[in-house]
């Protein structure tokens, strides 16, 4: 069975009562069992460290080649003002704190 995102322990109960395999490895292993349920994001450091480098480099880029175009004294195209402020938005989105652990933080 192709392992699928976990979205409530209702569900996981459900797929646990299933899947008897799932049952074993939770049973051998709960901790590496559960975490391999829930989303890649949460799990796979490399997958959210592969995005921020790309999206700075695509930013850095962006501002490289506004600094040779200016120097050369040629027009910048808004192609690349589009690129670099999408990308330093997202960028920014990406390494700003959720709501929703700022909430939590602030009722501790």
């Amino acid at each position: 069975m192709p392992t699928q995102r976990v979205r409530s322990i209702g569900e996981l109960a459900e797929r646990v009562a299933r899947d008897p395999e799932l049952e074993k490895k939770i049973k051998t292993d709960p901790v590496r069992a559960i975490a391999s349920l829930s989303t890649p994001l949460q799990t796979d450091v490399w997958l959210y460290r592969m995005v921020v480098i790309v999206l700075g480099l695509v930013v850095v880029g962006a501002m490289v080649g506004a600094i040779i175009l200016a120097a050369g004294g040629g027009e910048l195209p808004q192609f690349i003002v589009a690129v670099g402020s999408a990308a330093g938005g997202a960028l920014t989105g990406l390494l700003a704190p959720s709501p929703a652990s700022t909430v939590e933080r602030h009722r501790t």
